[in-house]
């Protein structure tokens, strides 16, 4: 018991540290390519994250595109519609495709 109380004790202490001055986080833009479907695309992908994800995938095939939006819907209940899904992955690969 005691070697735990030590324990828990020593590893709380950054718990309580303090920071003098401000913190500033900066700012990343990560702009998408002008296109057919762009603002849906945004609309509906940067509601969960920045579209830098999206960028550092690479260029990829239309499968995958389509198969990571798939994953976003029924994992992450991401909010893209049956009739917006087509829209999405056409952007993402005309624009960020292997094409």
């Amino acid at each position: 018991m005691r070697y735990l109380l030590v324990f828990l004790l020593w590893f709380s202490f950054p718990l309580f540290g303090q920071i003098e001055g401000k913190i500033q986080v900066p700012y990343i833009e990560f702009p998408m390519k002008e296109g057919k479907g762009e603002y849906s695309t945004k609309g509906k992908c940067n509601m969960c994250h920045s579209f830098g994800y999206i960028i550092n995938q690479g260029k990829q095939s239309k499968v995958f595109w389509r198969k990571k939006i798939m994953k976003m819907i029924e994992t992450f209940s991401a909010p893209i519609t049956d009739e917006d899904i087509e829209e999405v992955v056409n952007y993402l690969y005309e624009n960020y495709g292997e094409g």
